[in-house]
Formats: structure tokens, C-alpha cells, sequence
């Protein structure tokens, strides 16, 4: 890689960050160009190409309302497009964490106030393994196409997310037994940032992802919609959940099981991993579906209209209607032709008649 293939780029308007930054990147073997402000990281940008990017959200001095970063990071996508960017603010929310990710295309999104050299070393070089962006998507979208769930040597991948070291060596061991290949998140910003990248054919989530001297939060909770809408079965491995936590991961969320770290068992725990993906292979989405949306499914495969439909199960028209719409968003199809082959080919109670 030649020394322009090796820049990288920090956008920081503090001295102190500024130093810190470019200290571990020089020592990742980067040649590092430094910005205070979204002016002088333009002019860097369009004067020569970088591979990596740390942007501070903040560039405004003492106007912590300013968020020029995420103008930057729009730049890095226009005019550099194969260079990764990560989000380092001191000014994190969750909701920005996922605009930086899904938005404004960021590798991750990191908390200054978690900030740890040893840790930042490793997204540095799981940010430089990325194919470089301009070859996986176009400058308009950096939603690349997922790769497959399944790591180099051939193992399927597992998304790990939790914040305790203890848990997270712990049941990457149990996963690793299990034949997946496993990647950790510790934050709900770096788990949405996998997900964005790869494909997993399992998640194990904890619903408390705290930072460093904050209390609890149910983050994982947020993520696990996200899992549902991409069909990924999702295990709760949770130590503050309380019933009410625990119904609605189950009901609102489609987590597949949920287990409390005080009453943890190794077996138990193996034994939903393989039940979950093999629940998820077999149904392919239908395992998604709620006992009214089956009804609903066997009842348009065996050709009938919404009104018979409604009538059969005595609902309305609109009721009916809503149940498609779930339907079709769970199986990822578009007409009701499509719908009616899925449950054909699933074998459903009623789509062979």
C-alpha cells in the first residue's frame, strides 16, 4: 500500500484530542493529516485521498450545539468515498449514533468519555479490513449489500453485544463451541455498524448497555427491532430485566428467548442457539409471522379474496388489510402471489388445498 493509500485523517477542533489521536494513528503505520474546522478537512479531502477518517462531531469550540462532524463525514462520502470514517464525540446520543451510521454513512461511532487506546486500536483495524467503500456502493448510498453470515474459514457468524468483559469472553466461548464465529459489539452504536457490514445468523443481545459511570439503559432492547426486520433470531442474555422488560422483547421486539445471567445455564444456552437458527431456517421469515398472521397466510393461499378472508375469521376488510401488510414486510415479498408461494413451499395447514 503506498504512503497516499495509508493517510489518514483527524478533523478535531482540541489540541489535546488532536495529539492523542494522531499518536495511535501514526503508530497503526498511517501518515496522519490533521483539520480543526469542516473548512480545512474540505481542502484536505479534495487535496489527496485518505483511507481512514476520525472525525469529532463538534467543531465549534465552545458551541457544543454545532455539529459540522456530521458535514464532514457527508464530504469524506462525496469527495473520498473509499475512506472510512468513525464518529468521536463527547456529544453522543443513541438517536445520533444511528443518524452517523445509517445516514451519514460512519464506520462506528465512539464516546469520548469511554474513550480507550487499546480498544480504539481495534475498530482502527477492523475500520482498515473494510473493502473500501467506493468499490461496494455507490457515493449516493453506502448501504452496501451484507456479506454472507458466515466468517472466512466457513463458520456462520454470530453478533455478540455486551458491554461486561466478563460475559462477553463467557459466551463468545459458549458461540465458538456452538461452530459460530463471533463478533462483539459492547455498544449499541458498534452493533448498529455491524449490522450495517455483515450479515449474522444469530444475535445474542444484553438489554443494558451502559457506558463507563452511567447508569442502566435498555439499548439492546432499541437493537432488537432492528434484528427483526432483517430476520435475525435474536437470544436476550440480560441481568436487569425485569418482567415487563422480558414481555415486551418477547411481544413487541421478536426475541426469540430471553435468559437472566443469575440463573444462566450452559446447556440451556446451546440448546436455544440451535433451536433459534433452526427455527429461522425452516420458516425464513414465517417463524416471524403471529398465529392470526398464519390464519391470514393459509387463507390467501387457498386463493381466497380479503372479504372472504374477513369473513372467515370474523374481521373487517381493514383488519385483514393490516395483516398483508405485516405479512409482506415479515417474508420480504410484494404481492400476494408471492405471499401464497411461501406458505406453499412451507407446507402450511391449508396452502395444498
Amino acid at each position: 500500500m503506498s504512503d497516499e493509500e495509508r493517510r489518514a485523517l483527524v478533523v478535531e477542533d482540541e489540541r489535546s484530542w488532536q495529539s492523542i489521536l494522531s499518536e495511535i494513528l501514526t503508530d497503526a503505520k498511517l501518515n496522519v493529516d490533521t483539520a480543526s474546522n469542516l473548512e480545512e478537512a474540505i481542502a484536505l479531502l479534495r487535496a489527496v485521498p485518505h483511507r481512514l477518517a476520525v472525525v469529532d462531531l463538534s467543531l465549534g469550540g465552545a458551541d457544543h450545539r454545532n455539529q459540522d462532524g456530521l458535514a464532514v463525514l457527508d464530504a469524506v462520502r462525496r469527495l473520498d468515498p473509499g475512506c472510512v470514517t468513525i464518529l468521536l464525540t463527547g456529544f453522543a446520543t443513541v438517536e445520533l449514533a444511528v443518524s452517523a451510521l445509517t445516514q451519514h454513512g460512519a464506520f462506528t461511532c465512539l464516546r469520548k468519555e469511554t474513550f480507550h487506546r487499546r480498544h480504539f486500536r481495534e475498530v482502527i483495524e477492523r475500520a482498515l479490513a473494510c473493502a473500501p467503500l467506493a468499490e461496494a456502493t455507490p457515493a449516493e448510498s453506502v448501504r452496501a449489500q451484507p456479506i454472507p453470515a458466515e466468517c472466512a474459514n466457513g463458520q456462520p457468524a454470530a453478533l455478540l453485544v455486551e458491554d461486561d468483559a466478563g460475559w462477553q469472553r463467557l459466551l463468545s466461548e459458549l458461540l465458538a463451541e456452538a461452530g459460530y464465529g463471533v463478533r462483539v459489539a459492547s455498544s449499541y452504536g458498534q452493533a448498529r455498524g455491524r449490522l450495517r457490514r455483515e450479515r449474522y445468523a444469530l444475535a445474542v443481545v444484553d438489554l443494558s448497555l451502559s457506558p463507563a459511570g452511567a447508569g442502566p439503559n435498555m439499548d439492546g432492547a432499541r437493537l432488537l427491532a432492528g434484528l427483526r426486520a432483517v430476520r435475525i433470531p435474536a437470544i436476550v442474555v440480560s441481568g436487569v430485566a425485569g418482567p415487563e422488560e422480558i414481555d415486551r422483547a418477547y411481544a413487541e421486539h421478536g426475541a426469540f428467548a430471553c435468559l437472566e445471567k443469575q440463573a444462566f445455564d450452559r446447556r440451556t444456552f446451546l440448546s436455544l442457539v440451535r433451536e433459534a437458527v433452526a427455527a429461522c431456517a425452516e420458516g425464513d421469515g414465517l417463524a416471524h409471522l403471529t398465529a392470526r398472521e398464519r390464519e391470514v397466510l393459509s387463507l390467501l393461499a387457498e386463493g381466497r379474496t380479503n372479504r372472504e378472508i374477513a369473513a372467515a375469521l370474523v374481521v373487517t376488510e381493514n383488519t385483514v388489510k393490516r395483516h398483508l401488510k405485516a405479512i409482506f414486510e415479515k417474508l420480504g415479498v410484494h404481492t400476494r402471489a408471492a405471499a401464497a408461494a411461501r406458505a406453499v413451499e412451507a407446507g402450511m395447514p391449508g396452502s395444498r388445498q
